[in-house]
């Protein structure tokens, strides 16, 4: 018996079939336009409005694709060219409005959708929206910097001694550079130390001495930690001194006999005139 030829396309699908069209296909590396099967093989839409679609999608943004234009362009007239954006309008492909220019003129303005349904602003704006929520994921957020202490007065004056401190740290080491922020959040905890009769000297040497030999990823919580933990206790309570030994004199008095200023308890002559008149010694 003889043997049974299959059917072309399952046998050998590569081979060139015995009717219809054959593709013989150049790969475009230059002007070339993508255009979707479902606007070239669709079917309610006439030849002439398919036409009319590609070459839109084809030109340039800017180009006038007005129906006086088209008729110029190509040998269809008016009527046959205005039927067929009529259809590309009422299937999504083209959108034409009329807007008022700034000098008063109204045009038409087209937009030509080589997907209809699909804008590529609203997929422009899903896709920040996907990377943004990426990014939250990938990225945690910014934690906040430990507390410092607190001055109990916190001067204009003694907060900006603690800022000239902190910006200053920089010259002991690069890698202690502060921002303005960070120098802000950080300046009230300078001034505690500062308040506690520590000099800025000081303080700058106790913040600077003994780093770590790795990178500071966050020296401005490096920084706020060491104030913290190594604030130093407030100074011993000293009793006001006392009054000065001029301070402690007699109040001064007029003497009744030469009227010379003198220091007594008590109102009377001054100790000359007392020589003088022994009676009121």
């Amino acid at each position: 018996m003889p043997a049974t030829s299959g059917a072309l396309d399952e046998d050998h699908p590569h081979e060139q079939p015995f009717a219809g069209v054959v593709h013989d296909n150049v790969r475009h590396t230059e002007s070339f336009t993508v255009i979707g099967n479902h606007l070239a093989q669709h079917k309610d839409l006439s030849l002439l409005a398919i036409g009319l679609a590609c070459y839109i999608q084809s030109v340039r943004q800017g180009t006038s694709v007005d129906i006086k234009t088209l008729a110029a362009r190509f040998p269809e007239g008016p009527t046959r060219i205005a039927a067929g954006l009529r259809e590309l309008e009422k299937h999504g492909y083209l959108q034409r409005t009329c807007t008022r220019t700034s000098t008063g003129r109204i045009v038409t303005r087209t937009v030509s959708c080589n997907r209809p349904g699909h804008s590529s602003g609203g997929a422009r704006e899903a896709a920040t929206r996907r990377l943004a929520r990426r990014a939250a994921q990938e990225k945690p957020p910014r934690k906040r910097l430990p507390a410092v202490p607190q001055p109990s007065c916190p001067a204009p004056a003694l907060l900006q001694t603690a800022v000239d401190v902190l910006t200053g740290l920089r010259r002991r080491d690069p890698r202690l550079l502060l921002s303005a922020t960070d120098a802000e959040h950080l300046a009230p905890g300078v001034a505690a130390w500062l308040e506690r009769e520590v000099g800025p000297t000081a303080v700058r040497h106790a913040l600077t001495e003994n780093l770590p030999l790795e990178p500071l990823i966050r020296p401005a919580a490096f920084l706020a930690h060491r104030l913290a933990a190594q604030l130093p206790p407030p100074p011993p309570f000293r009793p006001p001194a006392p009054p000065a030994a001029h301070e402690s004199r007699h109040p001064l008095q007029t003497c009744d006999g030469c009227d010379r200023a003198f220091r007594a308890t008590d109102p009377g002559r001054c100790r000359d005139c007392r020589t003088d008149h022994p009676e009121d010694a």
